[in-house]
């Protein structure tokens, strides 16, 4: 890291896109985290195809890859040298840990991991996830509004400004915006073992009020006329780049701005997930299809042979009804106009 003395200043060297990319400062805790992640589910993954199980590696990609290597860039790229000092940088920061690395670390499937390569802990994983206490402290709402208002208190409070000054609020800071973040989207994706599987339709819409809430949090930072943190920055002085009020409006576009893109993989991952259990459900009901044509057709290949002397039975049989009205699952939906209520 660069780092520059000027007057009261001293910090990193004014940001240039060259120190964009070169910039890079060592944060032990976060590391430490980031190793041990990794470590652990490299581990999981080597002893399930040790089994001769199968685990794809476009999970470890995302979950090693894209979720521990957005973690690092978060806090030990320029984004970690700079986070201090400009309010634009803190708030990429925010979106980083807030939506980006639980993104990618839920669609890496920890959960079903750890039951996979420990059954007995994966019991009482599945027993924890599937408690009365984990539906209820899971439900979209709740999640949603711990995800959308865990910045806020963030920014709004003597919290912002205390992070820079004490290691130890700065690392909860992490785990508070990771945290809500990761059950958010573990519990709407359904890629792991969840509490309760909602529909995606639920999901389309809880994920517009989490893009709503992003574009409140942006707008209220925008429009505060004070400067946040003001007597942290004042004190920072750095003595080049934006303004502290332009700095500050530059972080409320990123919040913004930024955040609403970051839900765009979301919505591809939520399609994805919503296809994938179309196609599963379609091939469930053609199998039931099958069956019952091959149930059908047996009575009438005996009955036609003169081996059985059965008189047909009026009406029309079961199966050969549109599948939908025998399904139980649509029979409500498209009952016949002749139905008996």
């Amino acid at each position: 890291m660069l780092a520059l003395a000027t007057g009261s200043y001293h910090g990193p060297a004014k940001l240039t896109v060259g120190r964009a990319f070169t910039s890079w400062t060592l944060d032990p805790w976060s590391l430490a985290a980031i190793v041990i992640l990794g470590g652990l589910y490299l581990a999981g993954v080597i002893a399930v195809r040790r089994r001769g199980e199968p685990w794809p590696t476009g999970r470890v990609v995302v979950f090693c890859g894209l979720g521990l290597g957005f973690g690092t860039i978060a806090t030990m790229s320029f984004v970690g040298v700079y986070q201090p000092v400009l309010f634009y940088v803190r708030s990429v920061q925010t979106v980083l840990l807030l939506l980006v690395v639980p993104l990618f670390l839920a669609l890496g499937r920890p959960f079903s991991l750890v039951i996979a390569t420990l059954p007995r802990t994966g019991r009482r994983l599945r027993a924890v996830i599937g408690s009365r206490v984990a539906r209820l402290s899971t439900f979209p709402p709740i999640t949603t509004f711990v995800l959308v208002l865990t910045p806020f208190v963030v920014y709004f409070t003597p919290w912002y400004a205390a992070g820079f000054r004490s290691v130890l609020v700065a690392q909860l800071t992490h785990v508070a915006l990771l945290a809500p973040g990761f059950v958010f989207f573990w519990t709407l994706l359904r890629v792991d073992p969840v509490p309760r599987a909602y529909p995606y339709v639920l999901t389309l819409w809880i994920t517009a009020a989490e893009v709503v809430g992003d574009a409140v949090l942006g707008i209220a930072v925008i429009a505060d006329t004070s400067v946040l943190a003001g007597s942290y920055y004042h004190a920072v002085a750095y003595p080049w780049g934006p303004s502290l009020a332009t700095s500050q409006v530059l972080g409320g576009g990123v919040l913004w701005i930024l955040g609403d893109i970051v839900g765009l993989p979301f919505l591809a991952a939520q399609l994805i997930q919503m296809m994938r259990e179309d196609e599963a459900e379609a091939r469930v009901i053609d199998a039931e299809l099958d069956a019952q044509e091959v149930a059908s057709a047996a009575p009438a290949a005996v009955s036609a042979a003169g081996e059985v002397g059965v008189p047909a039975q009026v009406g029309e049989p079961a199966a050969q009804r549109p599948w939908w009205e025998s399904d139980r699952r649509f029979a409500d939906r498209f009952r016949a106009l002749d139905d008996p209520d």
